[in-house]
């Protein structure tokens, strides 16, 4: 029997002013999963999340969340101005309260136990990318929403983010909805690709949908020859439904 979703979104519509943002969107989480929705700019994944999150009413469609589902979202990256001293303690703890302990432990979870007591404005960029998402863990979340989670970190520590990210479904069994721009990354780390531009163009396994004519329309030859850049490595290939074949030489024993 299918594990019942986290969160699940049909025929969601959305538009501003007559302008339509979101045409008849679905969408659907589970425990132990992880979907990455990737789009252009101006593709309403933004809009997308923040209906999601409640922060937005859709037009029409409906948006269902599991039963007492405890929800931890990592927005964009965030500055902070110099004028305001803040810890990182105290920055974690807005607006979910929480004492010091947790917080050291929901920042060991992220490798970021040393930045407890520094200035937030002082931390590199991959130290708060690394803070916002512990300051996600505070809620103990069933369903992840991980809004650009790499956000200006360097090639190494985006690598290093999207293995922390995978890491954390393994230990927690959360779900993850993740909005990103890297191809190569998601498409990579991720159990099932939404491709938005409006509408969803095309959605399925992340080797599926790098096949699909409309990903291909949309991302062109460049986003082909990014996602070149990170091919996994196994003994098994797939067709063009994204089924999995052996390969020859793994058939004969």
């Amino acid at each position: 029997m299918p594990a019942e979703p986290l969160l699940t979104v049909e025929n969601v519509n959305f538009a501003i002013r007559g302008n339509p943002i979101l045409l008849d969107v679905d969408l659907r989480v589970t425990a132990g999963e992880i979907v990455a929705l990737i789009g252009p700019n101006g593709a309403g994944k933004s809009t997308l999340v923040r209906i999601v999150l409640g922060l937005l009413h859709p037009d029409s469609g409906q948006v269902r969340l599991k039963p007492e589902l405890r929800v931890g979202y990592m927005p964009q990256r965030l500055t902070v101005a110099d004028t305001l001293p803040l810890t990182v303690q105290r920055f974690v703890t807005l607006g979910t309260p929480a004492p010091r302990e947790r917080v050291r432990t929901a920042l060991t979870e992220v490798g970021a136990a040393h930045v407890l007591d520094a200035p937030v404005q002082a931390i590199s960029g991959g130290e708060l990318q690394r803070v916002l998402l512990a300051r996600a863990l505070l809620r103990e979340p069933d369903l992840l929403v991980l809004d650009e989670p790499i956000q200006g970190v360097d090639l190494n520590g985006q690598y290093e983010l999207y293995d922390l990210i995978s890491g954390l479904r393994r230990q927690r069994g959360c779900g993850i909805l993740i909005v990103s721009h890297e191809l190569h990354l998601v498409m990579a780390a991720t159990d099932h690709v939404i491709c938005l531009n409006r509408h969803v163009c095309c959605s399925g396994h992340p080797d599926q949908v790098a096949r699909d004519p409309a990903y291909l329309q949309l991302f062109g030859i460049e986003g082909v020859r990014t996602l070149a850049i990170y091919h996994h490595h196994h003994n098994h290939r797939h067709d063009l439904h994204g089924a999995v074949v052996a390969a020859e030489h793994d058939r004969d024993g």
